[in-house]
């Protein structure tokens, strides 16, 4: 099997993981498929604070969320769908993408993000039929968007899809003001899995990321977004924001298991106790250190936003 290849065997078993059947491609069957992505294989950091180091191969990722029910984040949840559809008989390319903050779109951002878009597929609001494929953004998109300039209700966020006068991007994304980034800019020139590669070990181990500071987990669905940020577990919907904490290791397995579809059951029982002791003394160390009402928590990009998180509220 070459570095970007796949079997029909993993095809199968990545289609039986979203609950999906194999159908030929259309614009309504990668909705189907974008949409069960989302909801069923979860944005998440648990490998980083388990002290595993995952690189940026596509066939990596994929075997990991068809076979070992895991997710990732942007790099390894877009690199595996880009393996799928390619595999499923979609017109498929990379691009480069920069998750940014309140400041805007620069070109020391790109490359934090993967994107994908789809070719081929014309509807009558699309009659040039590309779309913009993202299972990698966290809390935003829920189906692909076309690349048409416009704005955008799903479920309870409203984005903006707009063309970008940058020398370094054709497009910029406006999420839903008060969610967990405020934008992302990207490119329509093709990009290669290597372009991420540099980005995906800084984001992964460096002290300063927000992935390294706190655990993450997110999962999307039709009505809103459940996120799990170190032992506090949100669901989010429209603006209101329904919190608790997790007391113990047997409710936070349990959460990520119940809420986020991930297992992890291919972490034994040391390793499991360990992550939990990890996470759990990051928490205390923050209620040790801080009872200001706000902390600083990870970003889509591994940057940082400030939100509280021990106490319910609305946003």
């Amino acid at each position: 099997m070459s570095a970007d290849r796949v079997t029909d065997d993993d095809v199968a078993a990545y289609l039986a993981r979203l609950g999906a059947e194999r159908e030929p491609p259309s614009a309504e069957a990668l909705f189907r498929l974008h949409r069960a992505h989302l909801e069923r294989v979860p944005y998440e950091t648990t490998w980083i604070h388990l002290g595993e180091r995952w690189t940026v191969d596509r066939v990596d990722s994929l075997q990991r969320i068809a076979h070992d029910r895991r997710g990732g984040y942007c790099f390894h949840l877009n690199g595996a769908l880009s393996l799928l559809l390619t595999g499923l008989g979609y017109d498929v390319t990379l691009h480069v993408g920069g998750v940014h903050g309140a400041d805007g779109p620069s070109p020391d951002v790109m490359t934090n993000h993967l994107v994908l878009q789809v070719h081929g597929l014309p509807t009558d609001a699309n009659p040039a039929g590309g779309w913009w494929v993202d299972a990698g953004l966290g809390d935003a998109l829920h189906e692909p968007l076309p690349l048409i300039a416009g704005e955008y209700r799903q479920g309870p966020f409203t984005f903006g899809l707009r063309r970008a006068d940058l020398a370094f991007a054709d497009w910029r994304f406006d999420h839903q003001p008060g969610r967990s980034f405020p934008g992302m800019a990207f490119s329509d020139a093709p990009a290669h899995m290597g372009d991420f590669a540099v980005r995906n070990v800084v984001l992964s181990t460096s002290p300063d990321s927000g992935f390294v500071k706190t655990l993450t987990t997110q999962r999307r669905d039709a009505t809103g977004i459940d996120v799990l940020r170190g032992v506090v577990v949100q669901r989010v919907e429209s603006t209101v924001v329904a919190e608790r904490m997790l007391t113990t290791a047997s409710d936070w397995f349990a959460a990520l298991a119940d809420i986020f579809d991930l297992p992890l059951a291919d972490v034994d029982g040391a390793r499991r106790a360990a992550l939990w002791q990890h996470v759990r003394a990051k928490h205390e160390d923050y209620v040790a250190g801080s009872r200001a009402p706000t902390a600083e928590l990870p970003g889509v990009d591994g940057g940082t936003f400030l939100a509280d998180p021990l106490r319910c509220r609305s946003q």
